[in-house]
């Protein structure tokens, strides 16, 4: 590992650590630059994780080992102001950030598997699960569940096909993860 990389694994390792110590963040995670992070409660995230520059998480969510997330990735929640507060513009209604909120999305959990793909400039709603080995299309937006090992892209996210061509090469797949070395 050459000086550069040397920096950018002291960076990463001091986001993790220092930045974003609150959250439950696993070894081998990389940001790019302009990335942000931020839940109510709870974010944890597993082992070799890279989120792309310019993407955000905005929600409480677990997300699973070996995940990568394209730039400009955004995980935002459904009911982040009050848009139904009485006499209130939605500007200025209350917000989820608040401490006293008490509207919809307090219990919104976002769970993303491991092994999970999600392309560029996609945005993904809290309160779904996106299952293990999935991938999303660029440009996505993903509003309801995705299943394992499948592909969904478009607006909204609808299923594309399944990942593997068969179910013979999706059971080598994960019989070969199981070889796998873990951080």
């Amino acid at each position: 590992m050459g000086l550069v990389g040397t920096l950018k694994t002291i960076r990463n390792e001091f986001l993790r650590r220092v930045i974003y110590r609150r959250y439950q963040i696993g070894p081998g995670f990389y940001s790019g630059i302009r990335v942000r992070i931020w839940a109510r409660q709870k974010i944890q995230i597993g082992c070799n994780f890279y989120i792309g520059r310019d993407s955000f998480i905005e929600s409480d969510v677990t997300i699973g080992d070996n995940v990568i997330w394209a730039n400009r990735v955004a995980l935002v929640g459904r009911y982040d102001h009050h848009y139904q507060q009485i006499g209130v513009p939605v500007r200025l209604a209350s917000q989820i950030r608040d401490a006293d909120y008490n509207w919809l999305g307090l219990n919104s959990m976002t769970i993303i598997g491991s092994d999970v793909w999600v392309g560029y400039g996609s945005t993904i709603l809290s309160g779904v699960t996106i299952g293990d080995g999935s991938i999303i299309a660029a440009g996505s937006v993903v509003t309801k569940d995705v299943e394992a090992y499948s592909i969904y892209g478009g607006v909204p996210a609808k299923k594309i096909r399944d990942r593997f061509n068969s179910k013979d090469d999706l059971q080598k797949h994960l019989t070969a993860l199981q070889l796998f070395p873990q951080k």
